[in-house]
């Protein structure tokens, strides 16, 4: 029996969260309920705040994961929670039109306030920290096109503050044409963000089952009867799948593919630059590398993607792409950066537009998912949260057509 999402290794090598305390969660290994309004496959970050998006609505909510809860993408997040897209808004303007593009990244700056409320009122422990970012030129976006981003954030109501050269390097001591400057920011550890929500979800009588494999979904008077790999049916109104970067075979489509990233943590206490503590850092090249610290004195740097959806899988890659972060990284800040303390690869998706897929699966009854995040991945899975969760209780999200699945 064949299953309904494209089942893949989504990471190489242990990032620094898996050795961080508060990031496991304790599941159930067999199903408790077989008959539920709403089932929510996926128990990272996107089903973690599905989850957490319709509590106290009275509706009998269960989730189940192929893994163990947070073994997939999320563990692999560098974390970098940005309003930013990675097409910039002067690009989606134009392809898009200013209306639907202005909205779009309107509606991301509120996920990441809404977000940082939410962790801020259910008190959750994972180093969330407000961040500014620092948007460097690169070999993509110069300071021309980094001039015309400005513009069109302004359009927007976004703030944004362009920075000259001479600005640039006597502030943080870059050497690159322009910078832009920015506040809707933050960072977290990944898992223990994660692990939080789902605590959550628990603690409020959503059930998490690992182990349990979806092999079909079919249509039965209005609802949906969904099959397990070990003979099990689940009866739920509504399924949501929130399985990140294993996409749904009925939607796979040309605009979304799978790409491939590393990334690297130094030893903690790293000598780094003073302002590095308040900014996530990225560049308009591509590929491009991002960059921050973490709260105990480590730097984070990633990137040098690849339009590969198995290079990430290669040992000697992620040995030599390291190698190549730490080189670019130290020729930005002028530090030299040491050998790391860890070293990861993951898989990601992405779309033509670098916007993420929301909504009703198609040819599918009450059947939703979250697919293709790209740099975006925790920011786009609080906008899925809530735009998914407002069609399950009754009234449209007004953003909704904005992350329309496309063919």
């Amino acid at each position: 029996m064949q299953t309904l999402t494209r089942k893949r290794d989504l990471r190489k090598a242990e990032p620094l969260w898996a050795d961080t305390p508060r990031h496991t969660v304790r599941t159930q290994r067999r199903l408790s309920a077989h008959d539920v309004d709403v089932l929510i496959v996926g128990a990272g970050i996107s089903g973690a705040l599905m989850a957490n998006a319709l509590i106290a609505h009275d509706l009998r909510i269960l989730m189940v994961d192929r893994r163990k809860p947070i073994s997939g993408s999320s563990m692999a997040s560098t974390a970098m929670i940005q309003h930013e897209l990675d097409v910039p808004l002067h690009q989606l303007n134009r392809t898009l039109g200013s209306a639907s593009a202005q909205r779009i990244w309107q509606r991301s700056a509120k996920a990441v306030e809404n977000l940082a409320s939410l962790v801020d009122a259910l008190h959750i422990p994972c180093q969330f920290e407000r961040r500014n970012t620092l948007y460097l030129s690169g070999s993509s976006y110069g300071a021309r096109a980094l001039q015309a981003e400005v513009k069109a954030r302004e359009a927007a109501s976004l703030e944004a503050t362009l920075l000259t050269q001479a600005e640039l390097r006597a502030r943080f001591d870059i050497d690159r044409t322009a910078a832009i400057e920015t506040r809707v920011s933050a960072s977290a550890n990944p898992a223990q963000l994660t692990s939080g929500f789902l605590r959550h979800a628990q603690a409020s009588g959503i059930p998490i089952i690992e182990n349990v494999e979806i092999t079909d979904i079919r249509e039965i008077g209005g609802r949906n009867a969904v099959a397990t790999a070990d003979g099990q049916i689940i009866l739920a109104t509504h399924v949501v799948f929130c399985t990140g970067y294993e996409f749904l075979k009925s939607v796979a489509n040309k605009n979304h593919a799978i790409v491939s990233t590393w990334a690297l943590a130094t030893a903690p206490r790293h000598p780094r630059p003073d302002w590095l503590d308040d900014y996530l850092v990225w560049e308009g090249a591509d590929p491009y590398i991002y960059f921050r610290s973490t709260r105990d004195g480590r730097i984070i740097v990633g990137g040098e993607d690849e339009k590969s959806d198995d290079a990430f899988q290669d040992p000697a890659k992620l040995k030599s792409k390291s190698d190549i972060l730490r080189r670019k990284l130290s020729d930005l800040i002028g530090f030299r950066i040491g050998e790391p303390e860890y070293r990861w690869a993951a898989a990601f998706g992405v779309t033509a537009q670098g916007l993420p897929m929301i909504g009703r699966a198609p040819g599918m009854q009450n059947v939703f998912a979250a697919m293709g995040y790209g740099g975006n991945g925790i920011t786009f899975s609080q906008i899925a949260a809530e735009i998914i969760s407002s069609a399950i209780l009754g009234h449209a999200d007004p953003d909704a057509a904005l992350f329309p699945f496309t063919t």
